[in-house]
């Protein structure tokens, strides 16, 4: 059975972007990247809201061929060109020569059938804090890698919503970045 894996960033006050979406306050380097590339491995399929999407299809096809292109830049490029891409999106189409396909309906149910497929990796969700309290609404994330960056916003989208049954989880990783942001890993129990 394949497992749904998030990577989140969140302000010490349990925020993921501003009341905007702004998100100047996430810090990421490469020893972050580091520490999480296994991530990439362990995933044929990546999992995104519209606005995750666009943002991130707008960097992440043509970064391995800049000329100042770093090692994660290359790496995480040639991942992302090579993956299906699932995108919750009343708008965006889907795309058979880029590995697009679009939910528009049913997101939870869709994700819960292609969480059982045999013989594929992981789904890997990067941000899309809509698409994760849709999964977190269905208890469908099996792996939260959270990242606290040493900031509180007061307000803004938070990571946790709308949840009315209690999740258990059990700490399995974590580390103080030198970036002094703080990062664990929980799974399902």
């Amino acid at each position: 059975m394949r497992r749904i894996v998030i990577l989140m960033h969140v302000t010490l006050d349990g925020f993921v972007a501003g009341t905007n979406g702004e998100m100047d306050w996430i810090h990421v380097d490469d020893e972050m990247f580091d520490n999480v590339g296994s991530l990439t491995d362990d995933a044929d399929t990546a999992l995104y809201g519209r606005v995750t999407y666009k943002m991130m299809e707008s960097y992440w096809p043509t970064a391995a061929d800049q000329p100042n292109a770093t090692k994660h830049d290359i790496q995480h490029s040639n991942w992302y060109n090579s993956v299906e891409k699932l995108v919750a999106s009343r708008t965006v189409q889907s795309d058979s020569s880029r590995k697009v396909v679009v939910l528009n309906e049913n997101i939870a149910a869709e994700i819960a059938k292609r969480k059982k497929e045999n013989g594929r990796k992981n789904i890997l969700l990067f941000g899309s804090p809509s698409v994760v309290h849709i999964l977190m609404q269905h208890n469908l994330i099996d792996d939260y890698w959270i990242f606290i960056n040493p900031v509180i916003l007061g307000n803004g989208i938070p990571l946790f919503k709308d949840i009315e049954n209690r999740i258990q989880l059990k700490l399995v990783w974590n580390k103080i970045f030198a970036s002094k942001v703080v990062g664990l890993q929980y799974v399902k129990e």
